[in-house]
């Protein structure tokens, strides 16, 4: 079986977005090669993560690699996802050197070589994440989120990720009603679970996300807690909750700041991330406005995670 390697060269702020682009396109395979990865200093506050070569990263910027399946419609896929990738500039999204290159390679080649970056990582100070191919156990105190990262959803170590994770251990006590928007691979949801929540509703307009939640609400258990739906935002969807979550572009997040108040319990709390450094301040004014107060801003390299409460 043949498969095309599209790989991009673009910026740590594209990275999310331009994934998310890949995988609705139908990807069935993503890597992200970030430099930033070989010199992370968190690694060594949550335990050892694993030994990484230089060679395998660009030297500055961030390289994407996702692989399609040679067929008729090749072409046609390839042309949308690049004019998708260029209508990024419309949100201000800086694409970085946006360098696109094609090659065929065989199944063999990649269906199996990119687990080698993928290993355990404690990524706050009670979780774990593990691919569910790891033979992980794990010390006293400690909680493993068990996961598949599927198609493109990413393995859970991306720093906007582990600040959800991060702030969700600061809000929870137990016994919450949490929404998790843009779910993805379902990891937050899993880790709300995990942490005390006593129901949580995960949505994702995509649909591969909502099978890949899914299952990996499945792998760990958590079905009894976990409910996935396939949703656009929090439309249609009443309250009240009292915590959400939505690590999601902060284009994005701004939009649905009255919607995600309206289905907040007064004093709830809102977790936001997927937000660059430079975009903070526009974030938090529109919390702001839209009746929240900010609590804790959050930040691991270039991106920042907000928790507010509903006034």
């Amino acid at each position: 079986m043949k498969w095309s390697e599209f790989s991009i060269h673009t910026s740590q702020e594209a990275v999310e977005p331009v994934c998310n682009i890949l995988h609705e396109a139908g990807a069935s395979g993503v890597v992200i090669e970030d430099p930033a990865d070989l010199v992370k200093e968190w690694g060594t506050r949550y335990g050892e993560i694993f030994q990484l070569s230089p060679d395998d990263y660009p030297e500055d910027g961030v390289m994407i690699k996702a692989y399609f399946l040679v067929n008729s419609f090749l072409s046609e896929t390839i042309e949308k996802v690049k004019e998708a990738i260029k209508g990024l500039l419309l949100y201000d999204i800086d694409l970085g050197h946006n360098k696109i290159h094609l090659i065929e390679v065989d199944e063999e080649d990649w269906a199996t070589a990119w687990k080698k970056y993928y290993k355990p990582v404690r990524v706050s100070n009670s979780i774990t994440i593990s691919p569910t191919w790891e033979d992980y156990q794990p010390v006293e105190g400690e909680t493993v989120i068990e996961l598949d990262p599927g198609m493109a959803f990413g393995t859970g170590t991306h720093p906007t990720t582990v600040l959800c994770i991060q702030s969700l251990e600061k809000v929870l006590s137990g016994g919450e009603h949490v929404i998790d928007v843009g779910t993805g691979s379902g990891v937050l949801s899993i880790a709300a679970a995990k942490l005390g929540a006593k129901q949580v509703l995960a949505l994702d307009l995509d649909e591969v996300a909502v099978k890949s939640a899914l299952m990996n609400v499945k792998v760990n258990h958590a079905e009894d807690v976990i409910s996935v739906k396939q949703n656009n935002l929090l439309e249609h969807i009443e309250g009240p909750y009292d915590v959400a979550v939505a690590n999601i572009l902060a284009e994005v997040i701004v939009q649905f700041v009255q919607d995600a108040a309206a289905i907040l319990k007064p004093g709830g709390k809102y977790i936001t991330s997927g937000i660059i450094k430079r975009k903070k301040q526009e974030v938090k004014d529109a919390l702001v406005e839209g009746g929240f107060s900010i609590d804790e801003v959050l930040e691991m390299d270039d991106w920042v995670a907000i928790i507010s409460t509903k006034s």
